[in-house]
């Protein structure tokens, strides 16, 4: 891949494109504490040639982090919508997210829906469903974690890192976990090492997740959506009791106009460090 910098809302955001110029375009979001290099097994299992762009999200990897003490999601749909507008601004493109990045994709998709010309949403399928009631709990705790910010742990030696990478996926191949270990940490003068996301991305959003919006969102795309979910997903982890969270996640899909549901097999969240060639061939069939 090859590297550019843009300012974006004042902030020097770092943009991977990988493929010929004049190649049909791609543009793929990252997820949470993930950068923009997670890609390149999917884009190495392409089997046509494409100008695929791939931006750090502000905080994350090569991207500047926020001057203020904590990130605003909204700020997300603000990036990407000056991101596409540099690249594209005229034609309607073809997006692809994962995990937080397909969040980010999918509400864009029903706030900007002639923007999007199809849509791939990898295990991006919100967060729980939140109540009023828990308005006063959650701005509190808010409160709380910015007296104390959260701190990110550092690590002795790059092995460490891949140690580390492979604790949180043990399918990870020893090759891809050096690989990522190299993009998703860096070392300091001190000789540690350290991972590429601000610390302040884990502050608890002040925000509920408001399902109802979102949702609203989403029954405003106009583009075809492939929803791609992994077998051996996690998302459970997240959203509460197995059985009520898989109703939860058909009712969402459901709500999109026009989607397609595909699963990989052998795969965990992180299905395209799991299963690229299987997620780029997905991707292709859609697209073409």
């Amino acid at each position: 891949s090859r590297s550019e910098f843009l300012s974006l809302r004042g902030l020097r955001t770092h943009v991977r494109h990988w493929g010929s110029n004049d190649a049909p375009v791609l543009f793929m979001l990252h997820g949470w504490m993930d950068v923009s290099a997670s890609f390149q097994f999917v884009v190495d299992s392409f089997a046509r040639d494409w100008h695929v762009i791939a931006p750090d999200w502000r905080g994350f990897g090569l991207s500047a982090r926020t001057p203020a003490d904590c990130y605003w999601f909204p700020d997300y749909f603000a990036d990407l919508d000056l991101l596409l507008g540099h690249y594209s601004p005229e034609t309607p493109v073809n997006l692809i997210g994962h995990s937080m990045g397909g969040n980010v994709a999918t509400i864009y998709a029903g706030i900007r829906p002639q923007r999007i010309a199809k849509l791939v949403n990898l295990e991006g399928f919100g967060l729980a469903t939140t109540v009023p009631a828990q308005a006063p709990g959650r701005y509190a705790q808010w409160l709380d974690e910015l007296r104390q910010p959260p701190q990110m742990r550092s690590y002795r030696t790059r092995e460490d890192v891949i140690a580390r990478l492979c604790k949180t996926n043990p399918r990870l191949t020893p090759a891809r976990a050096d690989f990522l270990a190299g993009e998703w940490a860096s070392q300091r003068d001190d000789g540690e090492w350290e991972i590429l996301g601000d610390p302040a991305h884990k502050i608890v959003s002040a925000q509920l997740y408001r399902s109802d919006e979102v949702l609203a969102c989403w029954r405003n795309i106009t583009a075809p959506v492939l929803w791609v979910e992994a077998e051996h997903t996690d998302m459970w982890r997240w959203m509460g009791p197995r059985e009520k969270v898989r109703a939860e996640i058909d009712h969402r899909m459901q709500v999109i106009p026009d989607v397609t549901p595909a699963r990989v097999a052998d795969a965990g969240h992180m299905l395209h460090h799991d299963q690229p060639e299987a997620v780029a061939r997905l991707i292709e069939e859609f697209i073409v």
